[in-house]
């Protein structure tokens, strides 16, 4: 005879997940200071760029923006010594900032 649980999946919320599981709660907080620091960069960024880019991965001391387009990269590696040096005065420690091109699938 075969065991079949009893127990009812149930949806529960991100925050509830990310409670009970260590990794899950560390992915959660990466992303949410990711988030926080594009929103801190944005003045900074001419209002064209801004719907070019995502926020990224942060490994270390390091953050990757992600961009849409070649050209949107390269307006923004110009500004990135002014966006590190706002993001220390905010108080992240960071060293560098990473570009990485989104490239489209068809």
């Amino acid at each position: 005879m075969a065991y079949y649980s009893t127990r009812r999946h149930q949806a529960i919320s991100l925050q509830q997940a990310s409670a009970e599981s260590p990794t899950l709660a560390k992915l959660a907080a990466l992303t949410q200071d990711s988030s926080q620091r594009l929103k801190a960069i944005e003045p900074l960024i001419p209002p064209g760029l801004r719907d070019t880019i995502q926020a990224g991965p942060i490994e270390g001391t390091s953050w990757c923006l992600l961009v849409k387009s070649n050209s949107a990269a390269a307006k923004l590696r110009q500004l990135v010594p002014a966006l590190l040096a706002h993001l220390r005065v905010k108080g992240w420690e960071i060293n560098s900032i990473r570009l990485k091109v989104q490239t489209s699938v068809c």
